[in-house]
């Protein structure tokens, strides 16, 4: 797929403007670091896409994984803009071998998503290891859980992140 060879620059937003989270496995636990915090509604979902890949990218990601997270993250947002409130947040937080995102609307949506065969839900629930949803008149959000087998390397639970 052309479109993910391109060169996109990923950029990694943290909790703190000028921080540097160090991603440790300490204990039983593993720090989580944000990797994306985006807005997006109509206009940008094609920018979110681009982002999306570079990201999964930059967490040390498989490429065939990375391909379904794309997808099923898009569909997610093209939902909130669809059948939500028409513009929304994604939030991705990786660690070593986990990879998870959240999408979410500040809204109330225009009825149950479908959960058809080759629809977005449908495909998510295909890719994601874990899937949590809620819905109410503040708004919607669905977080999706991804995991792979990380190799020891420069995205391990010990790799530092600035």
């Amino acid at each position: 797929m052309p479109w993910l060879s391109m060169p996109v620059p990923c950029r990694l937003t943290w909790q703190a403007a000028g921080s540097c989270v160090r991603v440790t496995a300490s204990g039983s636990s593993e720090a989580e670091v944000i990797v994306v915090d985006e807005r997006f509604d109509a206009s940008t979902l094609h920018l979110l896409r681009e982002r999306i890949a570079a990201c999964t990218a930059a967490v040390g990601m498989p490429e065939d994984l990375s391909v379904g997270v794309l997808l099923a993250v898009h569909e997610l947002a093209a939902n909130v803009v669809r059948h939500g409130a028409g513009a929304g947040r994604l939030l991705m937080r990786g660690a070593a071998g986990v990879l998870r995102c959240q999408v979410s609307d500040d809204g109330p949506g225009s009825g149950r998503w479908p959960l058809r065969k080759g629809h977005g839900l449908w495909l998510v629930r295909g890719v994601a290891d874990e899937i949590t949803a809620s819905s109410g008149p503040q708004g919607s959000q669905v977080t999706v859980r991804f995991g792979w087998r990380a190799p020891p390397g420069p995205h391990s639970a010990n790799a530092q992140t600035t």
